[in-house]
């Protein structure tokens, strides 16, 4: 019986179909990729601050084809928490991704963490004498004889916790060294505590009154005695 020939057509042809097969299953196979998605608060009551939160992402994990995970768009990506009926203390949130937008083909099948503790504490608002800093000493023969600011205080708001530690509010360090002349400069007010700020405008006018030194007395003279 003759051998049967195969002709070159017919060769190219099962491996153009044997090619588009295998890119077929390569290209509906499904591959793992895992994402962070920042949490973002929402409705943050008034009465509250945020001191501390165990995760600021979310990582998550899809199952999906190529195609399908190349569409997603990690920049369009975040986790809402809505967090309106907070009290203060320490409050756990579940993270549920069902709600984020992914590309159809792609479905979530991890998450890390699997839960949020954020905790809120009561915020308060107090007045604070603003204290200047000053570095450095006028040019000899002269020296500061006052140092005032205004407005004298003002106003912090945050935390209770982080409220109880400011007892003043201490301005940016003004350098006087070799001045001759009153000094008035415009400079921030640092606090240098979290989760507190400055409810007032950030700055302040510190007024530096240099003056020249008084003469020294004469030494005092001794009487001859008799």
């Amino acid at each position: 019986m003759a051998a049967r020939t195969v002709s070159p057509g017919s060769m190219v042809l099962a491996l153009v179909i044997a090619l588009f097969l295998w890119g077929v299953a390569h290209g509906s196979s499904s591959i793992e990729r895992s994402f962070d998605v920042p949490v973002v608060l929402h409705g943050v009551p008034d009465d509250l601050v945020i001191t501390d939160q165990t995760a600021d992402v979310v990582n998550v994990r899809l199952l999906g084809s190529p195609a399908a995970l190349r569409n997603v768009v990690p920049e369009k990506l975040q986790y809402a928490v809505n967090v309106a009926n907070a009290k203060p203390g320490v409050a756990e949130f579940e993270v549920d991704p069902s709600g984020l937008d992914f590309p159809r083909g792609a479905r979530v099948i991890a998450r890390s963490p699997a839960r949020i503790e954020i905790k809120f504490e009561s915020r308060v608002t107090k007045s604070v004498r603003v204290r200047p800093q000053l570095d450095g000493e006028p040019a000899a023969g002269f020296e500061i004889k006052s140092v005032e600011v205004e407005p004298p205080r003002v106003r912090v708001s945050g935390a209770r916790s982080a409220l109880m530690q400011i007892v003043d509010a201490p301005t940016e360090t003004l350098d006087v060294t070799g001045q001759t002349a009153p000094l008035v400069r415009d400079t921030r007010v640092v606090l240098g505590v979290n989760h507190v700020w400055i409810e007032d405008a950030p700055s302040v006018k510190v007024h530096v009154e240099i003056q020249a030194k008084p003469p020294a007395p004469p030494p005092e003279r001794r009487g001859k005695r008799g």
